[in-house]
């Protein structure tokens, strides 16, 4: 054997037998951004649940992980960049780590996972079902009848797919309504309501919408993203009361209902005022509506909040992304008006000098909600009826990579869980 090659090979078997851990860099060195969560996630699950390492603000989030065979051979699979490093280099990361706007957080045990989505089609894709999809992420999906009989007991963390909880069918009907996926939506709708005993849709949706917010007092970890997010509140401050203009369930609408919502049991916003308007998309003024100019117009951005690593790491976990500016995107529900946001909102994604933002956090009870506004990271104006994004031609997508950093910090929680 040429002594080039002797020498390269003794080097390679050193450095293979001295490394003991693997890092994944989150910085541009990275191959496949999303699936550099999956590969950890992976790592967190049963029956290898491998202790884990998130370094925040290192390398834009970079993970450790195990150096094994089985890990190497799934990063491999996965196309993500791993690079093994040895005790000195590790020691030289967590002395920086402790010196700088960092922090080491300890991962170990991967959230049960489960996403709120209807048993049929509908004409929109959901950003977080592709990203767990292209990650290689496992979950569960529950209904109407799995939320109402416990069956979020199985879960830590819940995704609220594109939903009204309201039971305006999102307001759909004047646009949309002669169309068979509407027209099933109803339908399907209408028939849970019946089986599970409610006098109306809008009884039932309430009552999940109730379910899910007390499962999250529990402990739960709620993420939601588009309309999903507001008509959740917006269910929870109107509870009793009749919410749906009469052209949609042939019944009107409560005359008290702006004076009679109950802020006190929502979430996230505060003093918003419903759209009473039945043939407006809008339900309340919690979101921020673009102007009609805006689905050609393109060029915006959200910029990330810088927080302290070590004073505020749930946020930060929350916020790991390459780049402090994410490409806006447009959804049912675009942004969330700031003069809605409860005291204890903490914004995690802003627009500076307008009253909107765009990703924000909060505790409700002993578990958390975190909100994204907009319908797809990736496609600025997402139509009715368009083709899923692959996520393939978007592996260092900055907006799917905030989706994705939710799945994982559940894992940072070291109390003990609640079931």
């Amino acid at each position: 054997m040429p002594r080039l090659l002797t020498s390269t090979l003794a080097l390679t078997l050193a450095l293979s037998a001295s490394a003991q851990t693997l890092l994944v860099p989150m910085d541009d060195a990275q191959a496949d951004h999303l699936r550099a969560y999956g590969l950890t996630h992976w790592c967190l699950q049963e029956p290898r649940e491998y202790e884990c390492e998130w370094l925040i603000n290192y390398r834009a989030g970079a993970f450790v992980l195990p150096d094994s065979p089985d890990v190497r051979a799934r990063a491999s699979e996965l196309g993500v960049t791993v690079q093994p490093i040895g005790e000195m280099e590790v020691a030289a990361i967590y002395a920086l780590i402790q010196e700088e706007n960092m922090q080491r957080i300890h991962l170990t045990k991967a959230a049960r996972i489960a996403v709120y989505v209807p048993p049929y089609n509908e004409p929109w894709d959901d950003a977080v079902t592709l990203a767990l999809a292209y990650a290689e992420v496992e979950y569960d999906k529950l209904w109407d009848r799995d939320v109402l009989t416990g069956g979020l007991a199985e879960y830590d963390w819940l995704h609220l797919h594109h939903e009204d909880f309201t039971g305006n069918f999102g307001r759909f009907f004047a646009s949309f309504g002669n169309e068979p996926w509407y027209r099933r939506q109803v339908v399907e709708s209408r028939a849970v309501a019946d089986e599970l005993g409610f006098p109306s849709v809008q009884a039932a949706k309430k009552s999940v919408a109730a379910t899910i917010a007390a499962w999250v007092a529990e402990g739960g970890f709620l993420f939601a993203m588009c309309s999903a997010a507001d008509t959740m509140d917006i269910a929870l401050a109107s509870q009793g009361l009749d919410v749906v203009p009469a052209p949609i369930d042939g019944t009107p609408m409560d005359p008290a209902v702006q004076t009679s919502l109950d802020f006190a049991a929502t979430m996230a916003f505060d003093d918003f005022h419903l759209v009473i308007d039945p043939y407006a998309q809008e339900l309340a003024d919690i979101d921020v509506s673009p102007g009609p100019s805006s689905f050609v117009s393109q060029g915006q951005v959200f910029e990330l909040f810088e927080f302290s690593a070590k004073q505020d790491p749930i946020p930060t976990m929350l916020t790991q992304c390459h780049t402090g500016q994410v490409a806006d995107f447009l959804g049912q529900t675009s942004a969330f008006r700031r003069s809605c946001l409860k005291d204890n909102v903490v914004i995690l994604g802003d627009s500076p000098g307008q009253d909107k933002v765009k990703y924000i956090h909060g505790d409700y009870v002993d578990g958390t909600f975190t909100f994204l506004g907009g319908h797809d990271p990736e496609d600025y104006a997402h139509i009715i009826g368009e083709p899923p994004t692959d996520l393939s031609l978007h592996r260092h997508s900055p907006g799917y990579r905030l989706i994705l950093n939710n799945i994982l910090f559940p894992a940072a929680k070291t109390e003990e869980r609640k079931t």
